[in-house]
């Protein structure tokens, strides 16, 4: 069986953009070293992806003693797919797309797949993946 996959790098910069999702309505930038904890992230590594989700003016720096990070985008103009997209190019690209010796039939299939994909990864919207997390952390602490 063949897994598709996506880097843990998706999985962090997805984490990055709901950590700073909470903090979207404060309007306070968030520090690196605070984000990086909050949302278990090397710092390191954060920095990498947050200036790749600046170079898609997805968030902003503030620079100086209050500085950091924040959304330059309200959480619910922000997809899943548009983080996925920027971090590693098309969500899903088989390969067969690209081959002359596949039959059309199953390029059809693949292109068929890959549009399923994208449509669900742009239909979540940041604003729902912060709501259905902070509802379940709201059951949790109960």
């Amino acid at each position: 069986m063949v897994e598709v996959k996506l880097s843990v790098k998706s999985d962090y910069a997805a984490r990055a953009v709901l950590g700073l999702s909470r903090q979207y309505q404060s309007g306070k930038a968030l520090r690196i070293e605070d984000l990086a904890k909050e949302q278990n992230i090397p710092q390191n590594y954060l920095v990498q992806i947050l200036i790749e989700l600046k170079s898609q003016k997805i968030v902003k720096s503030i620079r100086g003693k209050e500085g950091g990070y924040l959304l330059n985008k309200a959480p619910e103009d922000i997809t899943f797919g548009e983080i996925l997209r920027c971090i590693h190019g098309d969500i899903f690209e088989p390969a067969a797309l690209g081959n002359n010796e596949c039959p059309q039939a199953l390029k059809s299939a693949w292109e068929k797949m890959q549009s399923c994909l994208d449509e669900t990864a742009d239909s979540i919207h940041f604003r729902a993946i912060m709501e259905e997390d902070n509802q379940t952390r709201e059951m949790y602490y109960i």
